[in-house]
Parts: structure tokens; sequence; C-alpha cells
């Protein structure tokens, strides 16, 4: 159980609807993020290279169900009668309580809206169209259990969203055009998890507000390996301003629409498929939630993952639900079944690997076969799957997992004996760890859980 926890390191999170009092508020749910003491004041000095997201390599006419999909029903299944949006210029203000890293990553992701998707967006200082109010975690908390960040319309403050819950104000299905929307982030999270919350919730904010669990290439996906916004994001996000489309627009009139806003924005779009589409039964979302989820014993949860593939199985799914049902069994088999684990992982890394914008995917089982290698002292093995990882986790954008795979390959460097290699790693991994986790303290006992995995070289000789 000890290693399962270590290689926890990333946070699953899900976007789901939560009702209270006749209200629907879109919500970005963290199952696994722990709250972050004292971010360190040097934790923004980190910079990724400029974005270079990879255009959508599926059919048009897959990613215009997708559109639908996305834009017409929330996550509760609920439909959604028109499509809505902003129509003009859009303005973002942030107030609260700031954290040091935000305004740098807006700014970068503005300019992203601007240049991938043409949304005519800025930042301002007096009232606006979007609303980023950062608050206390305990606060977000304290409303909705282990939500992270949510987004909600028709209210521009954390005070005006509390006068507004149960008047009806908050439902996204009442409206015919936005005009007002505000994102509720945490203050004193780490700035990775700002940086997430800023793109999903204000992406959510300006388009589409379900997720989907059968997306490869999207952050709009409940399993969330994705960080950051994708190319098939800005791609929707394009298509949902297209001058040919207009707030209260029916799901049929869009549907009519899309095929030659496609062809115009995406003319590569190729032939294929890469997902079964369709709705996700809720009897496969509800497994893969016990098995991923805070409660439930070890036994129970291994056996809903388990479950889970069953389930992708006979829906005949050969996308990344079935890839993410391996993995959630490879997670929970790790303490208890090595093997089984690594067997599992491989099937997901299978899947993930021929499905477009699935490399991400991938990167996130290599990070979990490293630190199994790890364990079992396989250090070269360890090296080999961080290797493999980083260059894909680099241009992903996710400073956490870039941290954990740089110090699993430093300790495996260690366990090799190139104890000098590992030091300068190690030190170079510092910056993405500040940044992804929020704190030094967080990053030790990291290290620190990386650093147990290992057998001791001395013990590794005397298997010899």
């Amino acid at each position: 159980m000890r290693l399962v926890a270590i290689l926890a390191v990333t946070c699953l999170t899900a976007c789901v609807p939560a009702k209270h009092s006749g209200e629907t508020a879109q919500v970005s749910m963290t199952r696994a993020h722990e709250a972050v003491p004292a971010v360190s004041a040097s934790a923004a000095a980190v910079a990724f290279a400029a974005p270079t997201p990879t255009r959508s390599q599926r059919s048009n006419s897959e990613i215009a169900q997708d559109f639908l999909d996305l834009s017409f029903r929330m996550e509760s299944g609920r439909t959604l009668p028109v499509l809505t949006r902003f129509e003009g210029p859009i303005t973002v203000r942030m107030q609260g309580q700031v954290p040091a890293s935000a305004q740098g990553d807006l700014t970068r992701l503005l300019s992203r809206f601007r240049n991938e998707a043409g949304i005519n967006i800025a930042q301002t200082t007096a009232a606006a169209s979007i609303t980023v109010e950062f608050v206390p975690r305990r606060t977000i908390r304290n409303t909705y259990a282990n939500v992270a960040c949510f987004v909600v319309p028709n209210v521009s403050s954390w005070e005006e969203f509390k006068a507004a819950r149960g008047t009806g104000r908050l439902d996204w299905a009442s409206l015919r055009q936005r005009d007002r929307a505000a994102v509720f982030a945490p203050a004193d999270a780490s700035p990775q998890e700002v940086r997430d919350c800023l793109h999903e919730e204000l992406a959510q904010a300006l388009g589409p507000l379900n997720d989907l669990y059968q997306l490869p290439d999207s952050v709009f996906n409940d399993d969330n390996f994705h960080t950051v916004l994708t190319g098939f994001d800005m791609l929707v996000l394009r298509a949902y301003y297209a001058p040919q489309l207009r707030s209260g627009m029916t799901q049929a009139q869009v549907a009519a629409a899309l095929p030659g806003i496609l062809a115009q924005m995406n003319p590569t779009g190729a032939t294929g498929r890469s997902h079964n589409g369709g709705r996700t039964p809720p009897a496969w979302v509800q497994t893969m939630e016990q098995a991923l989820g805070g409660s439930g014993n070890a036994g129970a949860k291994r056996a809903a993952a388990e479950r889970a593939v069953q389930i992708a199985n006979a829906q005949g799914w050969t996308d990344s639900r079935l890839a993410f049902s391996h993995f959630a069994v490879g997670r929970l088999s790790i303490g208890q079944d090595p093997v089984a684990a690594a067997n599992a992982f491989a099937e997901a890394s299978r899947i993930y690997r021929g499905l477009p914008g699935g490399q991400v995917h991938a990167a996130h089982v290599d990070m979990q076969l490293a630190a199994l290698a790890l364990s079992q002292g396989h250090a070269q093995q360890a090296v080999s799957f961080a290797d493999r990882a980083i260059p894909v986790v680099r241009r992903a954008e996710n400073a956490s997992l870039l941290a954990t795979l740089m110090m699993l390959k430093a300790q495996a460097l260690d366990l090799a004996g190139d104890s000098a290699q590992a030091k300068a790693l190690r030190l170079d991994s510092q910056a993405w760890a500040r940044y992804g986790f929020g704190s030094d303290a967080v990053t030790r006992a990291r290290q620190r859980d990386i650093s147990a995995l290992a057998p001791s070289r001395l013990s590794m000789a005397g298997r010899g």
C-alpha cells in the first residue's frame, strides 16, 4: 500500500456538475491533491518553451460529433437546449488573493486563446466578462467537497455567488447567451494547480461544459492526463466562436454548420476514428470512481478497476477508456502483485500509443513503470522509462510529473553507481518541483518517498 500511495504522484481530476438547492454549477474536482504548505516565493520561477500543440489527427466527422457531445450536454447527462457563448469582445479580470504565478500563466493562456482559437479576449482591471477570483482552498472545499476550482454563470464575485445559490441564477441550462461568468480558484495551491484551473475553467467559461472519457487528446476528459489545453481543445474553441455560429442555435442547427466550419479550419482532417463515440455507461464511470476514489480498501478498489476492464471489453471499446481501465488496475496492483501491475501498464501503454494525443497518457504509464523497475532494483530499465517519458512531459508542460520522472531517474542513477549525474539531475529538477508541488517541503517529501523505493546498493550486491 505504501508503494501505491507513493506512485499516486499526479492528481486525477474530474469535472462534475454539483447540484445544490436547484443550482447546476460546473466544478472541477481534484481527488488526490493535498493542501500545499507555504508556497515558496521561487515556485513561479520556471519557464516552459513556447507551446507546441499538436494538430488534431482525428477525422472531422468524429470531431464534429465530439463538439456536439461536449456542447449540448452536461456531465450529469442533462441536455442543454441551445448553444451559448459570449458575443463580442471578451475581457478577463483577476481579483482576490492572486498568487504570484497566476499573472504569467494567464498572460500566456490569453495569448493562446487569441492566436490558436481566434478569440477576441484580453485582460482588464475593470468589470469583466469573466472574473477569476482567488479564494482560500478551504473556502472552496467547504462549499463543494473535494473541489479544486469551478466556474459558474451570471456572477462576478464570491459574494455574488453565495447570494445566487438556490435562486436558479447559476443554472447553465437557463442561458441563451453568456454575459458574465466567474471562475473560483484556490489562492494557496501550487502554481501548477493554479495554472491547470485557469486552463480548464476559462475554457469552460468560454465554451463546452461537458467532459468525455473517450477523448484521447483533450483536457475535456475526466481522466485529466492533459493538464493544459491541447490542439484539439483550441480547434473546438475556434469552432465555438466561428462566425457561422451564434448563441441560441439548436443542436440541429449547429450540426448542420459544423462540417463546413471544420473543413475550413481543419482541412487536413484525417479519416478514421480513435474512439467508439457514444455516451459512456454510468456503470463504467461508477466503477472507476470506486477504483480511484478516496474511500474503500485496496481489495475493493482493485476489484472495481478489474470490473471497469470487463465493462470496457464488453462495450467493444479499444480507446482511452479501455486503456484507463488497465491503468487503474496497474496502479492498484503494484503493492500486491507487481507482475500483474506491469502487465496492466503494458496493455495501457500499447493502447495509448496507438491513439492521437495518447503520448501524454503513455508518459504517465512510463512513470509508473520507472517506479516499479526502481523498486525491483532494475536501474537501467527505470532510466529508460524515464528517458522515454521526459521529452513528452516537458512538451505537455506538466512540471510535477517532469520533476517526479527526474527524481526517479536520479535515484536509478544512484543505484547504478553514477552519483555525480544523479546529483546534477536532482538539482535540475528543483525548479520544476517547486512549480509543480508548490513548496520545498512537499518536494523534499516526494524525494524521500522516491528514495525509499530503491533497494540499497549493498542489498543489490548481496543478490549478486
